[in-house]
């Protein structure tokens, strides 16, 4: 491995795989892989592949991905975008055929170098929890501490069964314990032995709608007093934005963007997450000297670029408010209901249709006309094919700032 440091990049020269950068304000990499940076990075992949026999393109392709420590970090997308793989070459399960990975500073695969699962110093929830059933909640949190005394063992069983409030079912066996109770089993095992990073694959996927808020909550908690980085992986849009410090959403194996959750809904980068987090329609608009003209008006906000330039704007459906008119420009094609609201969808005079999320109070019966206004209370992202587009203005925005400063911000 050819290593060239400077204060500004770290450019690694792998053989066969080019030259991947991360920005570092200073690096020293000792004999044993130690890698030292002025950033608290916890874990870090540069430029990772993970090619599968059979497959013409890569299942991880040329990511590079960094978390923080004490973050929750969100690893979002569709199935067979590659974020479980993601997991699994992280926890030491898959080696990946290109590109480094470092833990805690030390690099732990890549450069000539591997270091198995069980010294990466890792904690891992999985899908199915994994429970020992012929052990008790005490001795599956334990399981992993036959390095302490046994007095010293009891006590950290104990000290993180009460963190995860099961203090008082430390005798009973798994078959005895809800969905719920056998995920903070599983999280208490995983946190017992102090790991460095818990990751967690897909841990509210088998509980149910009620139970999975519930739990969302509780192992937050959990991870935050226990001072835990966490990386998780969920297909959940509302689960990722909901927990995580920051949201890396991937696609095909590549990472499409990494930011805090109110930027990659907000800002999103590219087409593909806009439409991924949530329901969003895209409407011509030109660049003007007040803002964007689009067919549901003149949208007041910073213009990117030359005047004159032709672009898409972003709407989500509670951007856009209805207001009933028999003259109104906009038809109702469809009402969707959701308890709590009511989405319509709305066709316009070009043919285009957007979305609006209304009250249940507001009912507005099929066919009837409305006037469609834009009132997002916010700048709406812009984009040029398949790529946002930003403005100047844009460029002060906190979304924008450090992701390691919006984190200490959010917590």
């Amino acid at each position: 491995m050819t290593v060239l440091v400077n204060f500004a990049t770290l450019c690694l020269a792998l053989p066969g795989a080019g030259f991947y950068h991360r920005t570092l304000s200073s690096v020293n990499v000792g004999s044993e892989g130690t890698v030292t940076v002025s950033h608290e990075h916890i874990v870090e992949l540069i430029g990772v592949q993970k090619f599968y026999p059979g497959l013409k393109q890569p299942t991880i392709d040329d990511l590079s991905l960094t978390a923080y420590r004490g973050e929750i970090l969100a690893l979002l997308g569709p199935s067979g975008c590659g974020k479980t793989t993601t997991l699994r070459l992280i926890a030491g399960f898959e080696v990946p055929d290109t590109g480094m990975l470092l833990i805690d500073n030390k690099v732990v695969a890549g450069a000539g170098r591997w270091l198995p699962p069980e010294k990466r110093g890792l904690g891992v929830v999985f899908q199915e929890y994994a429970l020992f059933p012929h052990y008790t909640v005490e001795q599956n949190v334990g399981f992993g501490l036959h390095q302490l005394p046994r007095h010293a063992r009891a006590a950290r069983v104990q000290e993180v069964l009460e963190l995860v409030s099961l203090g008082e079912m430390s005798r009973r066996y798994p078959h005895e314990l809800s969905g719920g109770q056998q995920q903070r089993v599983a999280l208490a095992r995983a946190l017992a032995p102090k790991p460095v990073v818990v990751l967690l694959d897909e841990p509210f996927s088998n509980l149910d709608a009620d139970l999975r808020v519930q739990m969302r909550t509780e192992v937050k908690r959990i991870l935050r007093e226990a001072h835990s980085t966490a990386i998780f992986v969920t297909h959940d849009q509302e689960e990722a934005l909901c927990m995580g410090d920051r949201v890396a959403i991937m696609n095909q194996g590549r990472l499409e963007q990494v930011d805090i959750p109110e930027s990659v809904f907000h800002t999103p980068a590219t087409r593909f997450v806009a439409d991924f987090l949530g329901l969003a329609d895209f409407i011509p608009g030109v660049t003007t000297t007040r803002g964007l003209d689009t067919e549901l008006g003149l949208i007041p906000q910073p213009a990117p670029g030359i005047l004159g330039r032709a672009l898409e704007v972003m709407i989500r459906p509670h951007d856009v408010m209805l207001h009933p008119d028999h003259d109104g420009p906009g038809k109702v094609i469809r009402r969707e209901f959701y308890g709590a609201e009511n989405l319509y969808v709305v066709q316009l005079p070009s043919g285009s249709v957007v979305r609006s999320s209304q009250p249940h109070t507001v009912s507005l019966p099929l066919g009837a006309r409305v006037r469609v206004l834009c009132e997002p209370g916010h700048a709406l992202t812009c984009f040029e094919g398949e790529h946002a587009v930003l403005c100047p203005q844009e460029c002060d925005l906190p979304g924008l700032a450090h992701p390691r400063a919006m984190i200490l911000q959010r917590k």
